[in-house]
């Protein structure tokens, strides 16, 4: 699989919501099995699944997601800094809201 073909989804998650989905996978999407790894209460992992599906959710809208992942993989390749990248990110998505 190339850079570009990865998911905005996946590119926005962070390092420890990438784990969480990696556990959750192989303990076959068990609740229970993942509060056991993380020895936290079935509560809690449901509240962690919660938010990342919202994060999901967040990433997964089609309108801006061409644009954004451009930024995102000149970030990634190194062609653009990603302090620069969240302002015209940001830029971007303020003119899409004021049309």
């Amino acid at each position: 699989m190339n850079r570009e073909d990865v998911p905005a989804w996946i590119l926005a998650l962070d390092k420890e919501s990438i784990e969480f989905l990696r556990k959750f996978v192989i303990n076959s999407g068990s609740l229970k099995e993942i509060a056991k790894v993380y020895d936290v209460s079935y509560p809690t992992v449901r509240a962690k699944l919660d938010k990342l599906i919202k994060k999901i959710e967040l990433h997964s809208k089609t309108e801006d997601l061409e644009f954004v992942t451009m930024i995102k993989n000149l970030v990634i390749d190194e062609r653009l800094s990603l302090e620069t990248a969240k302002l015209i990110i940001d830029k971007y998505k303020n003119e899409r809201t004021n049309v």
